[in-house]
Parts: structure tokens; sequence; C-alpha cells
């Protein structure tokens, strides 16, 4: 029996044997060819494979997990149809009558090294996709077929140094009980797609691929992150009694659907859901949410190769409002910049973007893209219960030149008769200057909502994607908490209510501490909010003051998480 610690990417017990998802060889090796003409035909035959399977992942992964899940793809079909890739590979095959297989490795590795060393995370992330497609032309170039986890047909443990989008977009939830990496984190793309799969997975276990051999029998403890390679009987019977406990869990979280989230003690706060697109109202409705906490408008830019006109915002606005059926829909602008560029929407290359001009300051730099969405957002708003709330507020200023604007265009709408509701606007709190004033906005705001995710690696000068400096992303730090404790406090000073919508809300650890800490909101990926609400039923808010005061005055993130799981 082998234990492996790694990263608990998403909760629940699975066992079954190992399914080894390990690629072929695709070294190329580099040769002279003689008829140009039939090795670039052979390219173009490569290529029309190529497209047509990503399109076709895209459209399983669209009909099962989303347009945001399938976005992933349609990048990866314009990478395979990128001038600026395939002129050089041709050319390389024409001009230096190299084999096809070898012109494509060679240019497309350069590229995605370009990538790579680029000070941009979303860039970054392009040369992993540069890869996937590479790995695929060579593929259909060498006659060799790829692994295919969609002709998984038993019962399995997937095994892999990594699960690219395309990997774990095939996944058969049917089948696949759950997946190992030895890489990843998460936050990575498999990881967020193993929470919308709502099966159980374990990253970043760094060996996985050399101890567990097919066929194994292996354990995933999805709850603390641990993997167990053939486990004795005694080990195997302990996990089985936790996935029927698990089960069980699940099957009672399901009775909360239409229940309000209300403590043991009687307090009701909100659950809401995170989303990207309208097609995600299905699994926000399915999960029980009592409204939209956050709804991220940049995939409407993201994936297409022009801006949303003012009427496609307005149908993609209203598609939501009318699908939550009165329930708040809180929409956050357009927030893009930093590891989230736009192709037709040119950016100045900046050192550090993730401190540069992105989201509003963006919005301010380019008003008549926040004017048109503001009027959008305005004119859905007779459709439901619409709130709005700027992101990466900074100063007072800021707040107020966006809320000025939206009047501004309230207005004009006005003016030409355009019907148009109240609606409430607030702001993300994400940085930390905003957090140290937020006596002051809070009399100006209608609400506030914290990002945690930004929060942490503002306050720490941590970027949360880099490996190097992972260990400073501490949610349970007393520093995050103090910040949390100063914002919800000024808010209920001037009569405010607070959500939060980064990945901290939906944290069991996190959740009984916020709530004594008089949070109003939680908004988290849908999947959790059932688990959640079960949760809360079971704390008593009064208690948690206490515990979460306490908490105030720990000196690390270790001690507060060993006073949560004490107190629990």
């Amino acid at each position: 029996m082998k234990t492996l610690q790694g990263i608990a990417a998403s909760s629940g017990i699975a066992i079954g044997t190992a399914y080894l998802l390990v690629e072929p060889d695709l070294t190329v090796q580099r040769t002279t060819v003689t008829d140009v003409a039939d090795e670039l035909a052979q390219l173009e035959q490569a290529l029309t494979k190529t497209t047509t399977e990503l399109m076709v992942i895209q459209q399983r992964t669209a009909d099962t997990l989303g347009t945001e899940a399938a976005a992933i793809f349609e990048a990866h079909v314009l990478v395979a149809r990128d001038p600026e890739l395939l002129t050089p590979v041709k050319q390389k095959i024409t001009d230096e009558q190299l084999n096809a297989a070898y012109a494509v490795d060679d240019v497309l590795e350069t590229f995605a090294t370009m990538f790579d060393a680029m000070d941009n995370d979303y860039m970054r992330e392009r040369a992993a996709d540069i890869r996937d497609v590479s790995k695929r032309i060579k593929a259909h170039l060498l006659h060799v077929t790829l692994p295919n986890p969609s002709t998984i047909h038993e019962e399995a443990i997937v095994i892999a140094n990594d699960l690219t989008p395309s990997d774990t977009a095939q996944l058969n939830r049917q089948f696949v009980r759950g997946f190992i990496t030895n890489i990843g984190g998460k936050t990575s793309h498999s990881a967020i797609m193993a929470r919308s799969l709502e099966i159980p997975a374990v990253v970043g276990t760094t060996n996985a691929t050399q101890v567990v051999a097919k066929g194994d029998c292996v354990i995933i403890d999805g709850i603390n992150g641990i993997v167990i390679v053939q486990p004795d009987d005694a080990t195997l019977a302990h996990y089985r009694m936790q996935a029927q406990h698990y089960a069980t869990e699940r099957d009672g979280w399901a009775t909360l659907l239409h229940e309000p989230t209300v403590t043991r003690d009687g307090v009701h706060v909100e659950l809401g859901a995170n989303i990207g697109t309208p097609d995600d109202l299905a699994g926000v409705l399915e999960n029980g949410s009592e409204g939209i906490g956050l709804y991220r408008t940049e995939f409407l830019y993201m994936g297409r190769e022009m801006m949303p006109t003012e009427e496609e915002q307005v149908t993609a606005y209203k598609k939501v409002l009318v699908g939550m059926n009165g329930k708040p829909v809180i929409v956050r602008t357009l927030d893009i910049g930093g590891d989230k560029q736009l192709p037709y929407l040119p950016l100045t290359e900046e050192s550090n973007p993730f401190l540069g001009q992105r989201a509003i300051r963006l919005c301010f730099a380019r008003p008549e893209l926040f004017r048109t969405q503001l009027r959008a957002l305005l004119r859905a708003s007779i459709y439901g219960n619409l709130k709005i709330m700027f992101p990466m507020i900074a100063t007072l200023e800021e707040f107020r030149q966006a809320k000025s604007m939206l009047d501004e265009e309230r207005e004009k709408l006005t003016a030409a008769n355009v019907e148009t509701a109240p609606i409430d606007v607030g702001m993300m709190v994400e940085i930390p200057s905003t957090a140290v004033m937020a006596s002051v906005f809070a009399k100006e705001v209608d609400f506030f909502s914290i990002g945690t995710n930004d929060l942490i690696q503002y306050t720490f000068a941590a970027d949360r994607m880099n490996e190097h400096v992972s260990y400073l992303y501490q949610p349970y730090n007393p520093a995050i908490l103090r910040l949390i404790k100063m914002v919800i406090d000024a808010a209920h000073e001037q009569g405010k209510w607070v959500g939060m919508c980064g990945e901290m809300a939906g944290d069991e650890w996190a959740v009984p501490l916020l709530l004594g800490l008089g949070l109003d909101e939680f908004s988290m990926s849908a999947t959790t909010i059932l688990k959640t609400r079960a949760q809360l039923k079971t704390l008593d808010q009064q208690a948690w003051q206490e515990i979460a005061t306490e908490a105030l005055q720990c000196g690390t993130a270790d001690d507060v998480l060993a006073l949560v799981k004490r107190s629990l």
C-alpha cells in the first residue's frame, strides 16, 4: 500500500481501477522530402482532421458543461487555423524540403516557448493551447492514435501527468469515477472541470504516473487530497464506508433544494451562484441557488472575433434575468486585462498587467466599450432583479466616475423614451486600499462584494497562479480576516449588505468564520451550494462570532485553521 499527498481539487471519495492516460511517443525526426506537394497535402489532411476533432470536442463540451468550458476548444480551433502559425510551417516544408511533422513540431514549439516567456498568465496559457493542437497535428502525421478518455467504458480512475482541457472534456461521468494528476492546482483547467463534472480529483501529486500501474486499485480522497494505491483490506473497508457516508450526505443535501439558507440559531444568509454565461443557468437552478452573486460578463466578449453588440448583450442579460424569475442577479461589469485578453482589442503591453490597465481602469480608457455595456444592462433591467457592481475599484473617485457614467446613460435612455428599472449599484472589494477605506465607500455604495481571489494576492503581493509563491495564497490568514471584518462592519454601520464571490465563499473551513464575521451573502460554484446550505444549517452564528473574534487575534493561517477544526 502506498499513499500520495496532493491537492484536493474536487471533493468526494472514489475507489476504482487505474486507467493510465499516457501519451504515445510523438518524437519526430528531421528528414528531407523529395515530394514537397505531397508533404503539404499530408499537412492539410492532418489540419482538417485536427479541426474536425476539436469541433466535435467543443460541441460535446458545450452540451455537457456549457459554453464557458467549450470556449477553450474554440480557441484551439482558431490555433489550428491561424495563418500566423501555419504559414511558417508551410514555408519550412517548401523552402527547406522538410517533413511536415518536424516542421510542425519546430515552428509551433518555437511559438509556444515564446508565449511561455511572456509576463502574462493569459499568454502563458496560450502556450498550452498551441502545444495541445501541435500534439494532435503530429499524431495524425505520424499515424499515431492519441489516448481517448471518451473510450473508457468501465469504471476507472484516470491517472495522468496532467489533463488537458480536451482530455477532461471527454471524460465520461458514467464510468470515470475521478482523476489524479502529477501537476496542477486548485485553479487549473482540470480542477475547474472536475468540479463541473462533480467527480473527485486530486492534483499535484508529482509522481502518480510513476507510482500507479495500470489496473491497480486506487482510492481518491478528494476531501483531504490523499491518494492510496493498492490499499489493504482495512483501508479499503474504511474508505468504502467513507464513500457511503459522503453519498448519504449528498442525498441529504438534495432535500434542501428549495429550502432557505438558515443557521441553527435562525439567521438567514443568502447563497448565490457564480456564472459565466446564460447557459450556466440550468446548473444554478438545479442546485437551489437563491440568486446570481457574480455574473462574469467578460465571457460574452471572449472566444469570438469581434465585440458583442449592444443588442447581443441585452439578449444575454435578459435571458439570465428572466431565468432567475425575480431572484437577484449581480452583474460584474467588464473585467478584462491581466490574464484575460481579447484578440480584437489590442492592449498596450505592460510589464505587470495584473497591476496595470485592467477591469474598471480599462473601461475608463475605452469609454465607448463601457458605455455600450451600461446601456445594455439598463435596457435589460426591466426583465428582473438586476444589480450592478464595478470591479477593481481602488479609489472613491473611480467609483463615483463609474456611477456617473451609468447615470448619464440612464438619462440618455430616458430622454429617448426607453424604459429602465431601479438598480442597486455596488462594487468589488479586491484591493486592500478599498477595504481600508470601506467606511467611506459604504456611504455611497448599495452593497459590497468581496473578491477574495484578488484580495489575497494583492494583500500578500503574490501571484496566485505562480507555483513559486503559492504558499502565500492564504485565505485563512488573520490579515485577510481583518480586512473582511473591516468591510463587513463598515457596511453594516450604514445599513448596507456584504457578499463574497471568491473561492473562499464556498470553502468549508472558511464558511463558519465568514458567518461569524457577519457575511450576508455567499456566492460560489453552483455545485457547492447545497453542501454549504447543509453546513450552515448546523452552525450557530452567535457561537461563531466569538470564534471569529478569536481568529482575528491569531498569528498565522495555520493557527486559524487549527482553531476552526477544533471548534467544528
